[in-house]
């Protein structure tokens, strides 16, 4: 099915693979144009039935527990991101010759479906930093007066964006790994690789599949391909992609910037990369002071949000404000309360060790409460590069025995309780703890490295039971 074709969808017959946040907006766009729907989903709870209901109620076709089998007839699989490349449906469809699209792939064919000039996407992606940094850079593009929306892996449908009645200007578009997958045809107007560390490499297989699919978002891309200075990987696959003519490589860094970079000098973001004569000017955005928490790696994501915003045609005041403006999410290295000169920091949402990494790396002396579902990670190069900051670490969770030994190897000197406990009352004895290891002017900081699933539903009730047992420490 080619683009040529997608302008008229009725009879088509299309399978969706998967209920949920994207399977269920696409097949009711999809049978809205007059597409024949099929759903396949491998469950067959309650919830999934509820949600076949509504679809069948509508003339959607649903067949639950049976997310294997490709119905015969099928022009187009739409498959839900999370949906392995293994998975028989897929290799069906191959063998069939039946092209599979993702959520996003179907939103970007269909985002000039009425006729008017689309809005165009600046996206992010990155193993972390994803969501502040889509976040920040909506908030810059509207402190410009640009109607706009951060849209797609952040929990907002890139459907509904395109398709919906508000018209915008310019999309701020959040992308995993998983959606470029499935995303081919996907051109951004410019588009940012964070960085890369080993991630989710069950779903893509190796690394090298899981960092080209991360470098699909600069395939095409029209006017800047921004990169990380400080992440060689992240340039390589700059040089790598097939981007229009004219388009630039952009880099930033938390050094000093040299031509077409943006970077940091004596305390302020400064642009070297869209200015007149870059090789000797730079026009000043914003005071590290404005990025909110002014910790390195968060710096990092307001360079690449306004590196973004600046390959636009932002000018440079709305980077300024829009930074001030911004509020990052909770459970984001949230500063919860200082009890007795110690500062208490919420980062739950470090769920690897990357993530974990960056959030030691933003201070200086550490009570460091880690340890929850590994997902195969190991924790050696995480400890080593932060054992100088650890004043003390206390463990919890189901692997929290291998962040216990990489500390033995790393900073045998580190002090370390190990509480043997995975009910959800842990996290008050592991705060109690902390605060027997700290001194004034240290942080406690739940950096977890590590899932939450082992003892909370995710890593927002993680971060709610620390912040609460923070407050009973104050009461």
């Amino acid at each position: 099915m080619g683009s040529q074709e997608v302008t008229n969808w009725q009879g088509r017959n299309v399978t969706v693979a998967g209920l949920g946040v994207s399977g269920i907006p696409a097949a009711k766009v999809l049978h809205g144009l007059g597409a024949v729907v099929t759903v396949v989903n491998d469950g067959d709870d309650d919830r999934a039935r509820a949600q076949a209901a509504e679809l069948e109620a509508l003339g959607v076709t649903v067949r639950l527990g049976d997310g294997a089998t490709l119905p015969e007839g099928t022009d187009l699989v739409v498959t839900a991101p999370g949906w392995q490349p293994g998975k028989p449906l897929f290799a069906a469809a191959e063998a069939a010759g039946v092209p599979v699209w993702g959520d996003v792939e179907l939103a970007w064919r269909l985002r000039d479906l009425d006729g008017r000039e689309p809005a165009p996407w600046l996206a992010v992606t990155g193993t972390n930093g994803k969501t502040t940094t889509v976040q920040m850079l909506a908030s810059i593009l509207k402190a410009a007066g640009l109607r706009t929306a951060a849209v797609g892996n952040i929990g907002v449908s890139l459907l509904d964006a395109v398709l919906g009645e508000e018209k915008y200007d310019v999309l701020a578009v959040e992308l995993s790994s998983y959606q470029l997958h499935w995303a081919p045809s996907l051109r951004a107007h410019s588009a940012v690789v964070l960085n890369l560390a080993p991630d989710h490499l069950d779903w893509h297989g190796s690394m090298e599949a899981y960092a080209a699919d991360k470098g699909r978002v600069y395939e095409g891309n029209r006017v800047a391909c921004v990169y990380n200075v400080a992440d060689k990987a992240t340039e390589d696959l700059v040089r790598e992609a097939d981007v229009e003519e004219g388009c630039r490589a952009i880099g930033f860094t938390l050094g000093a910037p040299g031509p077409s970079q943006l970077g940091v000098v004596d305390g302020i973001l400064v642009d070297r990369a869209f200015v007149e004569n870059r090789q000797k000017n730079a026009q000043e955005l914003a005071e590290v002071s404005d990025v909110r928490p002014p910790a390195p790696h968060n710096i990092a994501n307001a360079l690449a949000a306004a590196a973004l915003a600046r390959a636009y045609g932002v000018p440079a005041r709305a980077v300024r404000d829009g930074l001030r403006d911004f509020t990052p999410d909770a459970h984001r290295i949230a500063h919860i309360a200082d009890v007795d000169e110690v500062a208490y920091v919420d980062d739950s949402k470090a769920t690897n060790t990357h993530a974990a990494e960056a959030s030691l790396a933003a201070y200086e002396s550490i009570v460091w409460i880690a340890g929850g579902l590994a997902k195969g990670a190991t924790f050696d190069e995480l400890v080593a590069k932060s054992a100088k900051r650890l004043r003390g670490a206390v463990l919890i969770g189901a692997d929290r025995g291998l962040i216990r030994e990489a500390l033995a190897r790393h900073a045998p000197e580190v002090p370390v309780v190990d509480l043997d406990r995975t009910d959800t009352g842990a996290m008050l004895a592991a705060v109690q703890e902390a605060k027997g290891l700290a001194e004034p002017g240290d942080t406690v900081l739940l950096a977890p490295a590590c899932a939450s699933m082992d003892m909370f539903a995710n890593y927002n009730k993680r971060g709610d039971a620390f912040a609460e047992a923070v407050r009973e420490l104050g009461a």
